[in-house]
């Protein structure tokens, strides 16, 4: 659960655990509970499901990373991105808090590391965060997703209080339009695509192009 990635916007994947519920329309088409849940039947989604805790040698693997970061960043020209978590939400309510804890010890751990922690439970963070979170980890990017207004009102609302280096959104998949802030306080890295797989939402386009007019180009990331 720990890997080189296909993620056009990182470089690693790290799942701590494994699990999550479903809490928005952007969740219908879940691709994590499609594999974890339905196809490999090994964890069971939602409110009563356990999460599950992954493997000591999943839980080196950012190490390896961090090892590496040198030579990677001299051949990519960037730190390695690690989001964290694909199959998982570290904000979700029914996680194990040493889990969090141990995670939070592994990113201290990792300094070499960019951590790309995405939720779809802001209104979770400030109270889950470890006690030195202070203004954020210089290595941490905190990112929420929004596939719609509703969702972009109420979740950036409470991401933008909480300190971060980097503050991101994903708006993915793209189930309605999103309009920016005319002015104050805006998301430094913006990410837009839609779903794949069996029963995928068609993705309008021009969604995400009025999205992206609201921030520099270089703070833009859009996928398919």
């Amino acid at each position: 659960m720990g890997e080189n990635s296909k993620i056009e916007w990182c470089d690693h994947t790290f799942n701590p655990w494994i699990g999550c519920q479903k809490v928005s329309p952007g969740c219908d088409n879940c691709y994590a509970e499609a594999m974890m849940d339905l196809r490999y039947k090994r964890v069971q989604w939602g409110p009563h499901g356990k999460r599950q805790r992954t493997a000591v040698q999943n839980w080196k693997k950012p190490i390896q990373w961090n090892a590496q970061a040198r030579e990677f960043r001299k051949e990519n020209g960037h730190r390695p991105r690690v989001f964290c978590a694909s199959l998982a939400d570290v904000f979700d309510n029914q996680v194990d808090p040493s889990w969090r804890d141990d995670l939070f010890a592994l990113i201290r751990k990792c300094k070499k590391l960019d951590w790309l922690v995405l939720t779809k439970r802001p209104e979770n963070i400030e109270r889950m965060l470890p006690s030195d979170w202070h203004d954020g980890y210089s290595n941490v990017w905190l990112g929420t997703t929004t596939e719609d207004q509703t969702r972009f009102d109420f979740r950036w609302k409470r991401l933008k209080k909480v300190p971060a280096v980097i503050r991101f959104i994903s708006y993915e998949p793209t189930l309605g339009p999103v309009r920016l802030p005319s002015n104050g306080f805006l998301p430094d890295w913006l990410i837009s695509g839609g779903e794949s797989g069996a029963g995928a939402r068609a993705l309008e386009a021009a969604m995400g192009s009025r999205c992206y007019r609201r921030l520099p180009s270089s703070w833009c990331f859009a996928v398919s």
